[in-house]
């Protein structure tokens, strides 16, 4: 059985999905990207960027009842290889020593035009 997760005053999807779906003891996280509760996105540059997603994938893992250590898989898209450095830079800070396996992909183009989306996987432990 699957059970959608709405953090509360999250920003609408824009598109037919559910932020985030628990089932079989995971949290399936949809692509997050730095839009706020406004619907205004915070893309002045790639670290304020990436903050604001990495903000909203641990405003969904609370609404789950889980924090960023229950990440076990994430993947994040990149409108430029470019981007890499300083997406990682900010995105290690919110991680231990264990941080979840992951990808970096570079693709063509991701809604409204931002430079930074993330997905992931968390598991209740």
């Amino acid at each position: 059985m699957k059970q959608p997760v709405f953090p509360p005053n999250a920003a609408k999807p824009l598109a037919p999905y559910t932020p985030a779906i628990a089932a079989g003891g995971f949290v399936f996280l949809s692509g997050q990207i730095a839009l706020d509760e406004h619907g205004h996105l915070h893309t002045s540059d790639i670290a304020t960027e990436t903050r604001k997603v990495m903000e909203n994938i641990g405003h969904l893992l609370k609404a789950a009842g889980l924090g960023y250590e229950h990440l076990v898989k994430v993947t994040i898209f990149l409108s430029d290889m470019a981007h890499y450095a300083a997406v990682n830079e900010v995105y290690g800070g919110y991680f231990g020593e264990a941080p979840p396996a992951r990808e970096a992909v570079a693709v063509k183009g991701l809604p409204r035009g931002v430079n930074v989306e993330i997905s992931g996987i968390a598991v209740r432990a």
